[in-house]
């Protein structure tokens, strides 16, 4: 015990308490003894109260959440119930638009030909090993559609229904080697044949066969179905042509052509149900088996 008394700890600490014992006297003299003694009484008690008032909140705030817990669910759930609905009329609206947009191309298309009987339809499946891209629509016979009914764009041919359901239909495209379609250069009238090449397919275009060696087709001419097999009506644009070329034996011209419609990625079609000479000739989609083997023989020769 002398030793702390003796040690430089007691002797700060004495010091402290003499300044604190002095400025508590001045004080005292100052302003009175009453409101010092508050002074640090208050100086002590702050933070405690402090303190105090912060849990009090956290326990009153704690509480309320509980007991408002019901309350709070049921406001979540009639949340999520507004964005359920918001998202079924943001569906419906652009269900809505969808189909608006259908009608408009094909009104325009019936007023342009009001000699045919058209229906729109959609595209729901594709078959992702067919380098052809054909693909299924969403409407069969129930709603009058047949086999071999063209299939359009406002763009252009599509390709034709090749085979058909009560509820679905598919459709064989301008790509497919199996298509021959009577075609017409629409600036010199010369009449060929447009069908499906295994190589030009990859790119998404077809072929323009027997063009006579003295015709005057160039790059950039329109192609339209000529109407001439009973398949397709007349003037049923196909596409452009994007390169001219003699056949190998010479006698005869081919081109490549650039269909107007993006056949890989259609989404949207119009199939047309009745048109005038509809009919009148056997398919030259039936009768094209041979080409289609003999393409297929060539490309299996050159790999």
């Amino acid at each position: 015990m002398k030793e702390f008394f003796h040690s430089w700890v007691f002797k700060v600490l004495l010091a402290l308490a003499i300044i604190m014992f002095a400025f508590m006297l001045r004080a005292t003299v100052t302003v009175g003894a009453s409101t010092v003694i508050e002074k640090i009484v208050g100086t002590v008690t702050a933070p405690i109260q402090s303190l105090g008032a912060s849990m009090s909140s956290s326990v009153t705030g704690f509480l309320d959440r509980f007991f408002r817990a019901e309350e709070i669910a049921e406001e979540n759930e009639q949340l999520r119930e507004e964005n359920r609905q918001l998202i079924e009329q943001m569906v419906d609206y652009e269900n809505y638009k969808h189909e608006n947009e259908s009608l408009k191309e094909q009104l325009g298309i019936q007023e342009e030909h009001p000699e045919w009987e058209t229906m729109t339809a959609s595209v729901i499946g594709r078959d992702p090993s067919d380098q052809f891209y054909s693909f299924t629509i969403d409407k069969g016979t129930l709603d009058g559609v047949s086999y071999q009914d063209p299939v359009i764009t406002s763009d252009g041919l599509v390709g034709i229904v090749s085979e058909v359901g009560p509820v679905f239909a598919k459709v064989t495209t301008i790509l497919d080697v199996r298509l021959n379609v009577a075609c017409q250069d629409v600036r010199t009238q010369d009449v060929a044949t447009v069908s499906g090449d295994i190589a030009l397919a990859e790119n998404g275009q077809c072929r323009m066969s027997l063009i006579p060696r003295e015709s005057g087709v160039a790059k950039g001419d329109i192609i339209q179905t000529a109407g001439t097999s009973g398949l397709y009506p007349q003037g049923i644009v196909i596409g452009r042509i994007q390169e001219v070329a003699f056949e190998p034996q010479g006698t005869m011209m081919y081109a490549v052509i650039e269909p107007t419609n993006d056949i890989k990625n259609i989404k949207d079609v119009m199939v047309i149900t009745s048109f005038k000479g509809q009919g009148s000739s056997l398919s030259s989609f039936e009768n094209a088996s041979d080409n289609a083997q003999t393409q297929e023989e060539n490309a299996d020769d050159a790999e």
